[in-house]
């Protein structure tokens, strides 16, 4: 009968549902199916017991922080300061869209936001300075998913609620993968930029590296208040997410971006964005209380341990999984769906719990710029009017360029590892 949960899924979704609703609805059909429908009352109290997390509670200040720079003019003073540096190389701009990406990924972790904000203003400046605009889409698309891999990520939150590891653990681990990323797409921006002739070189007109270092430096100051107070234990990641806020609208207010109608406008666009990750968040905890009614995940741990994949072998499978879950599920979804399913078994083999969030959430991200449903693309295509799919192709590369790195933090946990340990950070339990 199970398929008919499936079917109704499918129909679910063509009729233009919402997400959270299919899920739901999937959900309690599958109960029924199962003959479990005697468990459909306690489900309130599964939602409640979902929600109640006091890591979660960071994550609409996060994004009322990228709310704020988005309308707050911090995004256009950051790219005057990356124009500085890299403008005078080839291909500069190209370079300038990934270092802005990791300045903002400093302040706000949203993948999207980034997106958006650089559609604007980014790609019509590349277009004017002579690049593709299918290029120009593409990089602004690939470079966007340093934001939630940098700490503060609103998706390493979710996964430290889900899992009960600490955030300032995932938030120190998230540094170097971040940073290994956005070196990786520079090089590779190097490389085409020299094969295709990109515009850029000695010749550009280039901003003051003083003056918008002065512009940029209250700006270039939230990554330090949010990662510091952090990973030395001054601050928790909530009250890291509320002093970030109140700094942003600060730094808003002397960039003369913000006044109240504005700051009321990105607090309305906070509450829609954080409404609509609670209700999947509670329509994916009536699906995961079946999965532990029906003893799923103890199922699949008895397979990979007849199958004997080892801890290397089952991440590596794992991350095919992700992959493919991330090409047509958004993140919060794919996250409370699968990791409750599928990280307790990596546990079980002796993967560390911070090492497994940074591999999920990276594999994850790289599903943003993934067709047939990558957010990130679809927020590009819609906002700079490049065709869907001649981005989706033009992005290949870079996709490319992202999966080798994921596979290198997969050998390699000691990139992810090695600064939550220097600071002392658990890298179990807590948050």
């Amino acid at each position: 009968m199970g398929w008919l949960v499936a079917i109704a899924a499918i129909v679910f979704l063509a009729s233009g549902a919402a997400l959270a609703y299919v899920i739901g609805a999937a959900s309690v059909l599958a109960y029924l199916v199962t003959d479990q429908g005697r468990f459909l009352s306690i489900l309130p109290q599964r939602i409640f017991a979902q929600l109640d997390l006091f890591a979660l509670m960071a994550m609409p200040l996060f994004i009322l922080t990228g709310e704020l720079m988005n309308k707050g003019g911090i995004t256009r003073a950051l790219i005057e300061f990356a124009m500085a540096i890299f403008g005078r190389f080839r291909g500069g701009l190209g370079h300038v869209n990934i270092a802005t990406s990791v300045f903002f990924a400093g302040i706000s972790g949203a993948a999207t936001a980034d997106a958006a904000a650089l559609s604007n203003t980014l790609v019509p400046a590349m277009k004017e300075k002579g690049y593709d605009a299918t290029y120009a889409a593409a990089i602004t698309a690939a470079s966007s998913i340093i934001g939630p891999i940098i700490p503060p990520s609103i998706i390493l939150i979710i996964y430290g609620a889900l899992m009960e590891t600490s955030v300032a653990a995932l938030f120190a681990a998230g540094i170097i993968p971040g940073l290994l990323l956005a070196g990786s797409l520079i090089l590779l921006n190097t490389w085409l930029a020299r094969r295709h002739d990109h515009p850029g070189g000695r010749g550009e007109e280039l901003p003051g590296f003083a003056e918008s270092f002065v512009r940029a430096a209250p700006a270039l100051l939230l990554p330090f208040i949010i990662l510091g107070g952090i990973v030395f234990g001054v601050v928790t990641p909530t009250e890291a997410a509320g002093i970030a806020v109140f700094a942003a609208a600060v730094v808003a207010r002397i960039y003369n971006g913000m006044d109240f109608r504005t700051f009321f406008v990105a607090l309305g666009q906070t509450a829609k964005l954080t409404g609509a990750v609670f209700m999947v968040l509670s329509a994916v905890a009536c699906f995961g209380y079946l999965a532990g009614l029906m003893q799923w995940p103890q199922q699949l741990a008895q397979f990979v341990e007849h199958a004997q994949l080892g801890s290397v072998g089952y991440l590596l499978a794992l991350n095919v999984i992700l992959l493919i879950a991330g090409m047509i599920m958004e993140i919060p979804v794919a996250l409370t769906l699968l990791v409750p399913l599928l990280a307790p078994v990596a546990l079980a083999q002796g993967i560390d719990p911070t090492h497994l969030g940074i591999i999920i959430c990276f594999n994850l991200c790289i599903g943003l710029v993934t067709p047939p449903l990558g957010a990130c693309l679809i927020t590009v295509s819609t906002v700079t009017g490049v065709n869907y799919w001649r981005l989706a192709r033009a992005i290949l590369p870079f996709v490319a360029v992202e999966v080798l790195v994921l596979i290198i933090l997969i050998y390699v946990p000691q990139l992810s590892l090695f600064l939550p340990e220097l600071a002392g950070l658990s890298t179990g339990g807590g948050n």
